[in-house]
């Protein structure tokens, strides 16, 4: 097989999971944004969804987000994914929009708050099992405003307390992804601020323990391809949360601030052995001002993108001008792959699969904008919270 030819099979290859919650309203913390279209219900969020696959060919599961996804039967919503071409992937738990969780929930000083927290991440699991979803993605808005609010080591006890019985729950073939975020909502501590903090918490807890990586939740200037090495390295890498930021967690389109940053992580992707089912390529992100369906088929491409260059990149001769100490020669190597225009290679793969070469196109032809914008009329429209 030619290199090229290699290029093209890696791509056709690639998965790229969509978040539920994307197809939904969303906007700022202080306004949430109608749009006309909008899905009303968990069905119609996999109908949306079903149609960023059929156009990129590269999207083909769904992560739920409990409860805004809530139905009452889980199997019989895998089988609509099924029958429209998609899976259900990562479930999402949700401690953080409950009046409870106001110091916390499982990291809370209340026995009885933890309990529910974790009684809620236990139904994530039993949820998991009827969809067949194989990762269950943790993010806690744990922490704290005030120096002396709590105590900073027993609210680390009682993370570790509560992970270790949902991670006993895990069946045969399924993971924890724990996330990690520097600050918000609490602004003095957060109790799994880093990755170091979500490594070691996962480092102790046994294999099926994974380490997600949301390329919004850094500090300016931070590393995140040194971070994603590393974890690669140590096998913890369970995933991505792909998005774009500007300033703090702006949740754009992947791509959008810094697609150089976005090559860089790919390439450490490719290089450590991550481009594999193994390491969980999803986008969250919040389409607040934009049209929802395009836009996650923009961010989709804007991954092929990235990903096509990094493989691109001449790894024998980057090794080479590393290992002589040729500082130029080696980044010219990796600018070389990064200035290549790879839309004429991911079109002919687009048409080797069968598909359009211009998913956007396809999909502004398609006419699916304006028929759910004429026929989902009346309800309520899905969105943060609901």
């Amino acid at each position: 097989m030619t290199e090229l030819a290699a290029v093209k099979a890696a791509l056709k290859t690639q998965a790229v999971e969509t978040p539920s919650w994307a197809y939904g309203n969303s906007g700022t913390r202080f306004k949430v944004f109608a749009q006309p279209g909008v899905p009303r219900t968990p069905q119609e969020k996999l109908d949306d969804a079903a149609k960023v696959h059929e156009f990129t060919g590269v999207a083909p599961t769904v992560a739920l987000h409990i409860p805004w996804d809530k139905v009452d039967d889980y199997a019989a919503l895998a089988k609509h994914a099924e029958e429209r071409g998609v899976r259900l992937g990562a479930i999402n738990s949700n401690t953080f929009q409950d009046d409870d969780y106001k110091l916390g929930s499982i990291c809370h000083p209340d026995a009885s708050v933890r309990r529910k927290a974790v009684d809620h991440l236990l139904e994530c699991v039993d949820i998991m099992d009827a969809t067949g979803s194989r990762d269950l993605k943790l993010w806690f808005a744990d922490g704290t405003n005030y120096p002396g609010q709590d105590d900073i080591r027993a609210r680390q006890d009682r993370l570790a307390e509560g992970l270790a019985e949902v991670y006993e729950r895990l069946g045969d073939g399924q993971r924890m992804l724990l996330e990690y975020k520097f600050f918000e909502p609490a602004f003095y501590t957060t109790d799994v601020p880093d990755w170091g903090t979500a490594y070691v918490h996962c480092l102790k807890l046994g294999p099926k323990a994974q380490v997600v990586v949301d390329t919004g939740h850094h500090a300016p200037g931070t590393n995140i391809e040194f971070i994603v090495a590393t974890l690669l390295r140590e096998g913890k890498l369970g995933g991505f949360d792909f998005n774009s930021r500007f300033y703090a967690d702006d949740d754009l389109m992947v791509g959008a601030a810094d697609p150089f940053q976005l090559f860089r992580i790919m390439y450490e992707v490719v290089r450590g052995g991550g481009f594999s089912p193994d390491v969980a390529f999803m986008l969250d992100q919040c389409h607040n001002i934009e049209a929802k369906i395009p836009a996650i088929i923009r961010s989709v491409m804007n991954v092929q993108e990235a990903t096509a260059k990094a493989l691109l990149v001449d790894r024998e001769a980057l090794a080479a001008a590393q290992a002589s100490g040729d500082v130029l020669g080696a980044n010219a190597v990796l600018m070389d792959a990064y200035n290549t225009d790879v839309r004429p290679l991911l079109r002919e793969v687009r048409e080797e699969m069968g598909l359009d070469p211009d998913p956007i196109v396809a999909y502004q032809r398609s006419g699916w904008a304006e028929k759910i914008a004429s026929e989902r009329v009346g309800g309520q429209q899905a969105g943060w919270g609901a």
